[in-house]
């Protein structure tokens, strides 16, 4: 008897334990208001809209034509800043957070989708009363862009594609398939060692990760109900037409490319002029060295040629030919 009531006290305490520790972690990773992110992000450059029920986080600053940037999955309108500095003297710059991302937060429908993250940015460009427009995409960013594009070829002058994502998140939706229920936990547990391996794992040669992106980061997905939002996004993700869509542009377009970029490989840019068949123009630049965060990692230099690209300066061959090779910006320069 003596056995058993301490195998019985032992696994009480564990127990105990147990649930100690979960309701240290459940508070120490617990969400952070709205308000209390709108308070340390948000600027007097800062603005939201209300769009078919989500209150959406933007900004809009510069005159002269417009220019609307849309950011990559799991980041936010703030790593646009490089661009932003490079442009707003002489263009309209418009940035907004999609939903689950930045100060936008969850879309009350429920709906993650490719296709209604692409309706919700065609009547925000509508409520801003956009008629032409160029429009820029990072990564998921870039597949939004895309879409706007082929539905809008009346709409859109140029279109600019950094790191675009779409051709690696179909490939990788085939091996890896979509998060299963196991992933559950990260709506409730989150550790700050997630979003820097993610970043850092996507990052460069060029300069060191700062440690304040990926505090940003951090806060972003520890908003109220953003991390099962992601979530939700991530599983209701789909890639089908994808080529349809692509060969449907009809704008002039630049590629922009990081030859370091180990999640949207920069061999993938032949497939994608190849698929740009309908497109006025398309230009390609590499760069030496950079990865998926190209903003981040070389704002500067990707911002003057997106800047040039804008003015109708940037000189670059048109790169739809049959021996495709791939240009860097080493090669260009030399």
């Amino acid at each position: 008897m003596k056995v058993l009531r301490y195998i019985a006290y032992t696994l009480g305490t564990l127990l105990a334990l147990s649930l100690v520790a979960l309701l240290v972690a459940l508070w120490a990773y617990r969400d952070i208001p709205a308000g209390e992110l709108e308070a340390k992000y948000a600027n007097n450059a800062s603005r939201f809209m209300n769009i078919d029920g989500v209150r959406i986080h933007y900004r809009d600053e510069g005159e002269g034509p417009a220019i609307v940037l849309v950011h990559a999955h799991f980041a936010s309108l703030l790593g646009w800043e490089p661009w932003v500095e490079a442009l707003k003297d002489d263009y309209r710059v418009i940035r907004f957070d999609m939903t689950s991302h930045g100060l936008t937060g969850t879309d009350p429908s429920g709906d993650y989708s490719v296709e209604r993250t692409v309706d919700l940015a065609d009547r925000f460009i509508d409520a801003l009363g956009l008629e032409t427009l160029s429009i820029a995409g990072t990564s998921l960013g870039g597949t939004v862009a895309l879409y706007y594009a082929s539905r809008h070829p009346e709409r859109v002058d140029k279109l600019i594609l950094l790191s675009p994502g779409s051709l690696a998140g179909k490939e990788q939706m085939k091996e890896r398939g979509k998060p299963g229920d196991s992933a559950q936990v990260l709506a409730y547990i989150l550790p700050r060692a997630i979003p820097k391996y993610m970043l850092s794992s996507a990052w460069g040669e060029t300069s060191e990760l700062p440690e304040e992106l990926v505090d940003r980061w951090y806060d972003m997905w520890m908003r109220e109900g953003q991390r099962e939002a992601e979530l939700d996004r991530l599983r209701q993700y789909k890639s089908e037409g994808l080529e349809e869509v692509i060969a449907a542009v009809r704008a002039q377009v630049l590629i922009l490319w990081g030859e370091a970029n180990p999640q949207a490989k920069v061999e993938q840019a032949p497939e994608f002029i190849e698929l740009l068949s309908g497109a006025e123009s398309v230009q390609l630049k590499t760069y030496p060295d950079v990865g998926h965060m190209a903003v981040q990692e070389a704002g500067e230099v990707t911002g003057a040629d997106v800047r040039a690209f804008l003015d109708g300066t940037l000189s670059l061959p048109d790169e739809r030919y049959e021996n495709f090779e791939v240009i860097s910006e080493n090669e260009i320069l030399n």
